[in-house]
């Protein structure tokens, strides 16, 4: 089954309010309406774009080492997912859609990794929980989602509704501000170069991990 289809599967039971999940219509209703929201506002047109040179960044990994993209580009492209956090199931369903592709990267000789804005703590739970064998590095503040145009602010009625699912995001990011940053993936170029850029507000939709295969055969075979 692909990605989409089994995101497509959960939003039908979740929305349906079927066991375990039993919210009133007013919680799709309004999870709706933030979705709608941040479409319109146009956001996603304002973000890094395939032919952007990619913000550098130097982001801690769930055991406090260092990652560097500049040291990782030296040894091949960069694939980069944006993860709003362990809380968020459509996001988790896509840490294990990468994880599958994840033999395909390697044999081109591409990194993978995952960026949150999460507590590392957190991280390490979906590491865990997901089978991940790639590391999600901790975004402190959203600064490297801001630098990419990916970070938003919730609006406030989101919040409280997040807070009534006990998805207290202040908490799960230590970061009072009440920012995510809109799911994305990114392969970046040796040389730093946006090659590839799939950015979407709608969290519930998510393109197919495989799309960044022919990607990363057109980087290979251009520094061979």
């Amino acid at each position: 089954m692909s990605l989409q289809a089994k995101l497509d599967v959960f939003k039908v039971d979740f929305e349906a309010g079927k066991p375990p999940y039993s919210g009133p219509r007013s919680v799709i209703e309004t999870m709706h309406r933030a979705t709608a929201e941040l479409v319109a506002s146009g956001a996603a047109q304002r973000v890094k774009k395939a032919g952007d040179v990619a913000p550098s960044f130097s982001l801690k990994d769930p055991e406090g080492n260092i990652i560097s993209s500049h040291a990782l580009l030296k040894k091949g492209p960069l694939v980069v997912s944006f993860y709003r956090g362990v809380w968020c199931p459509y996001c988790n369903m896509e840490l294990q859609a990468l994880e599958v592709a994840k033999p395909a990267f390697d044999r081109y000789g591409a990194s993978l990794l995952a960026i949150s804005p999460q507590t590392a703590p957190n991280s390490r739970k979906s590491m865990r929980q997901d089978n991940l064998t790639f590391p999600i590095l901790s975004d402190v503040k959203g600064k490297v989602g801001a630098a990419f145009g990916l970070r938003f602010e919730l609006p406030d009625y989101l919040i409280e509704l997040y807070k009534s699912l006990k998805n207290d995001l202040p908490t799960f990011s230590d970061d009072p501000s009440s920012t995510l940053p809109m799911p994305a993936r990114y392969v970046i170029g040796q040389d730093g170069t946006i090659l590839y850029s799939e950015v979407n507000p709608d969290y519930t939709r998510r393109l197919e991990p495989e799309g960044m295969i022919p990607v990363l055969q057109r980087a290979v075979a251009v520094t061979v």
